[in-house]
């Protein structure tokens, strides 16, 4: 069985964030940090090279004998847009999309050009709902 490539690191996460080249992006990246410490109560860690998780579980993989640990939620401030990992999945927030503003998605993940294009108090709970229900899920 492979071993994950993406774990946590000692890597300092603000000095991450200063290194984006992008000088929105690095606010953005600034910003989010605030608001993931503030909705999760957790400690950022740097999760390989370019991932800022909050908290962890352990996962078992129910299609392979895959297993690990990844962050309960968290972000990264990517070049082209800022990706907000939601490990729930969206689907349980559907309801809050509808007034988040604009992004796009994938399974567990929001992609957002800037912070300036979405209502980041919808935000805080689309995270919160999925933090709260991996804690519960996972009995973190």
């Amino acid at each position: 069985m492979a071993e994950l490539k993406t774990k946590v690191t000692k890597a300092s996460v603000l000095n991450f964030i200063k290194s984006v080249p992008d000088e929105k992006k690095r606010k953005d990246g600034l910003a989010l940090l605030k608001l993931f410490k503030e909705v999760t109560g957790e400690k950022p860690k740097m999760w390989g090279t370019s991932i800022i998780g909050f908290g962890s579980y352990h996962y078992k993989s129910e299609r392979s004998r895959q297993e690990g640990d990844w962050p309960l939620t968290g972000f990264s401030p990517r070049k082209q847009n800022l990706t907000i990992y939601i490990m729930l999945g969206l689907a349980e927030s559907e309801d809050l999309l509808k007034k988040l503003g604009k992004y796009k998605t994938s399974v567990g993940c929001l992609y957002i050009n800037k912070l300036d294009d979405v209502d980041t108090g919808v935000l805080k709970r689309i995270i919160k709902r999925s933090v709260v229900a991996m804690k519960k899920k996972y009995k973190v």
